[in-house]
């Protein structure tokens, strides 16, 4: 099989363009690698598309694998024919090898396989033909066997039968005209196991939905509800229909007709439906579970990738009822200057106590932005802080942000290195402090698939989620670069080519040695190989470095190439440093077209050569919309229809995204009110921390939901206050 051609016809790109992709990943290159620093021998294909072919090449060559296996298996068997082969051969996808297969699979004893065993599978083979003379019972006298069980011409034919039903649902043209045929025309059914309890699946409990129309969400609520015992899920289909295919290829006229058109209809109803239904299911489930991911993976790429807050003193603030707020400061460096708890709410509505405990601590730390998680008791405690603020009339503002995950980094291996002394709850405030000052630095100590947001996460496969996940900080990590002098093995781990072995390694010889001077000293880390460390020297950032080349993702492959460039326009190296606006300007000057050609270079490179030059030490997180703050609250009695709020993206889902707007709950934006035009998915508008202008459409105060619309609001409308 020619992986490279079939890849490249899905995806639309040059066989050529997979070819190189092919080779340099089989060679044991990172995906962050190729995108950023093969760009030439790809094509320029960037990391989704390189993730993409991974994906496919892997199905393919396991596909691959089990058509061996297959072609194997039935030539022990004896049965393996040149058209087998061929069938075989030419498939395109693992049910198709599954379906041509399932005849020679070795099966459990069935009803079948006890005729077979009584001799009738050339009764059988003779009604299937169903010669149009002869006739069947006629026949079956032959086969009355009183020692193996066969007493009458009835039970001959009854077992033949059997046979016929069994041939029947194993004929994989027949097995894939009818799945399409269910997909077509089924319908997706629930009703609910105990009418009278209320849950959230109340909206399934006399639900019918065409199977073709199904959207991923409703199918994994569907599963879910089934999973809790509470709904009875199944696919319906025009029986009839199904049934009328299968005879236009079995049945034929004659005195044997009868018999097989009673097979088939059997073989339907007790073999190819039941299994064809789990076949759909299984393949909606499988579809919805990979949207379900790339959904989540989306928004944890979008929180990873959130602005940092820098230059700022931070507390955290963990919000809890019973056991209080904890709360942690933070230094603009996100060095642990102290820790607490208050206990403003109820049971203690210890209110004013906590309000002066924060108020001096405050004062004391000099403290500019309070970060307050956005778990239990988070509007309360948002509530108290802006009430403090106004009281006090300090310049300090609040933030909420996500606190998904706190809890799991403060049990943590790692955390309990960190702060041994600490308490759990009180770990989980320093995290949230300094989430805000560097979400990334902060977010990559915890399981990725404890931090991020989405929809049914926790309904798809363990294993394929982290995959996922893994591949999404990856990239984040990689997109922004690590400073190799305080980076955290959290850190470093993601970055190309490094394991965490190799990154607790890094960390080891930096606190052994002093600072890293240079990237080529990575390769006097233990375990650091030359492979390992061509891959993750570019991502890597040494901001005080001897050579400020060092600073930028220039990879030191490049950097005579660099040298070359800087030289053209009139610049050394050490200008990066000391007259950095003018060499700005200056290489701003520049052809990428006649660099690349003077220097016999690639377009591509030169063009990310000189974009680095020009910003030395650039965060490309910086040029993203930095997170709102705010000073005070809004409660939703507030809230008036037609009121245009601004608020944050803080989660996205198929059916719309839900925006922070400063009162309890967020409000919803259905994806229908999302944009003036039509758009088949939020994302395609929307990313998580996105600051947007909306409009209230609705508020349903019994049940504390907020509908809110993004359409028709003009640029310059003001926030209604």
């Amino acid at each position: 099989m020619e992986f490279s051609k079939i890849i490249a016809q899905e995806l639309g790109i040059r066989t050529h363009q997979i070819n190189e992709a092919i080779q340099l990943l089989d060679a044991g290159n990172t995906i962050p690698f190729i995108a950023r620093y093969r760009k030439e021998a790809t094509g320029e294909l960037d990391e989704n598309v390189l993730r993409s072919i991974v994906e496919r090449l892997e199905y393919l060559r396991n596909l691959e694998h089990r058509k061996s296996e297959v072609l194997r298996l039935i030539e022990e068997q004896g049965k393996l024919t040149d058209e087998l082969t061929a069938q075989i051969t030419k498939a395109t996808i693992l049910q198709e090898v599954e379906d041509i297969y399932r005849p020679y699979k070795q099966k459990r004893r069935t009803r079948a396989t006890v005729a077979r065993e009584k001799g009738l599978e050339p009764l059988a083979l003779w009604v299937i033909e169903q010669y149009p003379k002869a006739q069947p019972l006629e026949e079956a006298q032959k086969y009355i066997n009183e020692e193996l069980g066969v007493e009458t011409s009835e039970e001959a034919i009854d077992g033949a039968s059997d046979i016929i039903a069994e041939m029947i649902s194993d004929d994989a043209t027949m097995r894939k005209r009818v799945r399409e045929a269910t997909f077509r025309l089924g319908d997706m059914v629930a009703s609910a196991k105990k009418a009278e309890e209320r849950s959230a699946y109340e909206m399934y409990y006399d639900y019918r939905e065409p199977v073709k129309k199904l959207p991923p969400h409703r199918i994994l609520a569907l599963n879910r509800g089934e999973k809790e015992e509470l709904l009875s899920v199944k696919v319906e289909v025009p029986a009839e229909r199904i049934l009328l295919l299968i005879e236009q290829v079995f049945v034929k006229q004659g005195p044997a007709a009868e018999i097989v058109r009673s097979a088939a209809e059997d073989s339907y109803k007790r073999l190819i439906a039941p299994s064809i239904e789990r076949e759909i299911r299984s393949s909606l489930s499988e579809k919805a579970e990979e949207q379900a991911i790339k959904v989540f993976a989306g928004n944890l790429r979008q929180l990873l990738l959130q602005p940092p807050v820098r230059g700022k003193v931070v507390l955290g603030l963990d919000p809890g009822f019973r056991t209080g707020c904890k709360y942690a400061v933070v230094d603009d460096t996100g060095k642990l200057f102290h820790v607490g708890v208050i206990y403003p709410h109820p049971p203690q509505n210890k209110r004013e106590e906590a309000k002066d405990i924060l108020r001096k601590t405050m004062e004391k730390y000099q403290v500019d932005v309070i970060a307050i998680g956005n778990g239990t008791a988070s509007r309360e405690t948002e509530e108290v802080t802006a009430e403090l603020l106004r009281e006090s009339g300090m310049a300090a503002e609040y933030i909420i942000v996500s606190e998904a995950g706190a809890s799991v980094y403060s049990a943590s291996k790692l955390a309990g290195e960190e702060f041994p002394d600490f308490d759990l709850s009180l770990r989980s405030a320093v995290s949230i402090a300094r989430r805000l000052q560097d979400p990334l630095a902060e977010l990559v100590k915890i399981e990725p698939k404890a931090v991020g947001v989405g929809q049914y996460q926790h309904d798809v496969q363990p294993k394929r989620l982290e995959e996922s996940l893994h591949g999404v900080v990856e990239s984040a990590v990689n997109a922004v670069g690590v400073d190799l002098n305080t980076a955290s093995p959290s850190l470093l781990q993601y970055i190309a080519g490094l394991k965490p072995t190799i990154a607790k390694n890094i960390v080891a010889y930096r606190e052994n040695h002093g600072k890293f001077q240079k990237r080529d000293q990575l390769k006097k880390v233990p375990r650091l190989g030359e492979q390992t460390y061509v891959q993750c020297a570019g991502f890597i950032r040494i901001p005080e470095g001897t050579n400020p080349l060092e600073n930028t993702p220039v990879h030191p492959e490049s950097y005579e190439l660099a040298r070359n460039i800087l030289h053209k326009a009139g610049f050394t190296i050490e200008d990066l440093k000391e007259r950095p606006n003018e060499v700005r300007l200056g290489i701003a000057q520049l052809s990428p077209e006649e660099c690349a050609q003077e220097f016999s270079a690639g377009v591509p490179t030169v063009k990310d050569i000189l974009a680095a030059l020009q910003r030395p030490g650039r965060d490309p997180r910086e040029d993203l919309p930095k997170p709102k703050l705010r000073q005070d609250v809004t409660h939703l009695e507030d809230l008036q229809t037609g009121m245009i709020m601004e608020g944050t993206v803080r989660n996205i889902v198929d059916f719309g995204a839900f925006i922070d707007i400063g009162v309890k709950h967020d409000g919803l934006v259905h994806i229908s009110q999302i944009s003036e035009k039509f758009i088949k998915h939020p994302m395609e508008v929307l990313s998580v921390g996105d600051i947007v202008k909306v409009r209230v459409l609705g508020i349903d105060s019994g049940r504390e939901r907020v509908s809110l619309s993004m359409r028709e609001i003009p640029k310059d409308a003001l926030v209604t206050i």
